[in-house]
């Protein structure tokens, strides 16, 4: 009668994998993260940037104004310059910024997550006109997660309604 010699691995060697799994773990996770963080970070500034340009869009199509706004309910603008619990976008008829009567709210942002935060340096509404103009002033929009001013992004608004992005330049407190 013949022996068939045993299969599988020793304990030894499940011993040596596991290490190599550890310390490999070890020096992926912090790695991780970081690219967690950096995505969520440009998925939400996009997200945001999307937003103001539908704004933009709409105002230009519809031949009339139309804002976005900080809002924690998806029906009216809050005020402040704290947009990280959300914003609309409404088709602002008369142009007071402020969602009335029979106004058509366009599109509900969703908070941002991850304890992230999105502050407008001074704006708490951004009207585009009929022209595509930002009515008002340029502004600066810092987008900050835990890690601070170092790894924020920055979406800049100009008169002309122009959005560009920097990295690394925003006001986190």
């Amino acid at each position: 009668m013949r022996r068939v010699a045993n299969q599988g691995f020793t304990m030894v060697e499940l011993m040596v994998a596991l290490s190599v799994a550890g310390i490999l773990l070890t020096v992926a996770l912090p790695s991780y993260q970081v690219f967690v963080q950096d995505t969520r970070l440009l998925t939400q500034s996009n997200h945001f940037t999307s937003a103001v340009m539908l704004t933009k869009g709409e105002a230009v199509k519809r031949g009339r104004s139309a804002t976005i706004c900080p809002s924690t309910d998806g029906v009216a603008c809050t005020g402040g310059t704290n947009w990280s619990n959300g914003w609309i976008v409404f088709a602002d008829e008369d142009g007071d910024g402020v969602v009335d009567t029979g106004e058509e709210v366009i599109q509900v942002g969703a908070p941002l997550t991850g304890d992230n935060q999105l502050i407008s340096g001074v704006r708490t509404r951004v009207t585009f006109a009929a022209s595509g103009f930002s009515l008002g002033f340029n502004d600066t929009f810092s987008l900050c997660d835990s890690r601070g001013a170092t790894y924020s992004k920055v979406l800049i608004i100009n008169n002309q309604g122009r959005l560009r992005a920097e990295t690394g330049t925003g006001v986190c407190s």
